[in-house]
């Protein structure tokens, strides 16, 4: 068990529905909820329209609808978040806020409720790509990233996207924090089954199936590679209205379910690879540091983020190029020992990344900035 890491109490809000699925979301339950959690903080989600989830240890519920990108409602949507932060947070409490995000409504809606209070920005690969693809997310990126104390990314890549929009932010705000793995799976990971040299591969895919992530590519090209089998992880809907492609291609997908932390991490150890086709960016890659700390070997597409995270710890790929991946994959299967040589390169790689160092950083930047005080801010 990791102890927790004192630290000045931190407000911080994710503004999406508790249960969403999500790396950002596993991250933000991982540092900020249990009891303890590894960073003191009043957490915050949005409550879901549907049945409430089983929540964990100290995450609290906002009850603001309305949620949107764009025009006079978002504008709508952010006081009404604010409202409902102001009415769940004593200021005098707290230290230091924890934006999630630079861009959606939560980094603004936090810091016009608690104005005076220093702030660091956590980056995160959505509010980059939703901010190259909607004008007022943009604006709210740009406007989060002048007026905030420290902005922490987990790659260089991430940093670099940042400054390509919203090139007058100022450097010397910039931090790099890598994300992290719980240290329970690095210290103690669920055996994995053995096989013996085997026929197929079997590919686990395992994350949201949004159009950046990939699976299109993926399930076209395996269309013409023999010898493996796939199994999906995924939210339920997104992977059904993956069903006529899945058709057309004849691609066989056996469907896992959208699996918890500890079910996912057993599904690791029955996989042979990890497949991450990811098409534009990742800010991290937090699921292939799981895998790899639970002995699977990742094959992923080399985009910003994901190639800074594993270079040769893992197989990088061209899931556009059917002849490219099916080459690769026949290596994988064939070559004598290169699988056990990338588990254990990948558990080595995984090692780097605790989260109790991620925790333990980001209370230290906050110890800082709550002895020099905010330094951004104008009303």
């Amino acid at each position: 068990m990791v102890s927790p890491v004192p630290g000045p109490l931190a407000a911080t809000f994710l503004d999406l529905p508790a249960g969403s699925p999500g790396g950002s979301v596993e991250l933000f339950l991982d540092l900020y909820t249990g009891a303890p959690p590894l960073i003191p903080a009043h957490a915050f989600m949005l409550a879901p329209a549907r049945p409430r989830p089983r929540l964990p240890a100290g995450l609290g519920l906002l009850p603001a609808r309305g949620k949107c990108l764009a025009g006079p409602a978002f504008g709508r949507y952010v006081t009404a978040l604010r409202r409902a932060l102001a009415a769940a947070i004593d200021p005098a409490r707290i230290g230091v806020l924890h934006l999630q995000h630079l861009a959606f409504g939560a980094a603004p809606a936090l810091m016009r409720a608690l104005p005076a209070h220093p702030r660091i920005a956590l980056v995160h690969g959505t509010d980059l790509l939703f901010a190259e693809a909607h004008p007022d997310q943009l604006q709210v990126l740009r406007e989060t990233a002048r007026a905030t104390d420290a902005i922490v990314v987990p790659t260089g890549a991430m940093a670099d996207r940042l400054l390509g929009l919203a090139p007058r932010t100022d450097h010397r705000k910039i931090t790099r924090i890598p994300w992290g793995i719980p240290d329970r799976l690095l210290t103690d990971p669920p055996p994995r089954t053995t096989r013996t040299s085997p026929s197929h591969l079997r590919l686990l895919y395992a994350g949201r199936l949004t159009a950046e992530k990939g699976a299109e590519a993926l399930i076209k090209s395996l269309a013409l590679v023999q010898g493996v089998e796939l199994g999906v992880a995924a939210p339920g809907n997104q992977f059904h209205a993956l069903a006529p492609l899945l058709r057309r291609t004849g691609v066989r997908a056996r469907y896992l379910g959208w699996l918890s932390r500890p079910r996912l991490w057993k599904a690791f150890t029955e996989h042979d690879v990890l497949v991450v086709p990811s098409t534009t960016l990742e800010a991290m890659g937090l699921v292939a540091l799981e895998a790899q700390a639970c002995g699977l070997p990742v094959l992923y597409q080399p985009v910003p983020g994901l190639s800074e995270t594993l270079a040769a710890s893992g197989t990088a790929t061209d899931f556009t190029r059917p002849a490219a991946l099916a080459r690769d994959l026949d290596r994988l299967r064939t070559t004598p020992g290169l699988l056990a040589a990338l588990r254990q390169a990948g558990h080595a790689n995984a090692a780097r990344y605790p989260l109790s160092a991620t925790a333990q950083a980001l209370t230290d930047l906050g110890h800082q900035l709550t002895r020099t005080g905010p330094r951004t801010w104008r009303p």
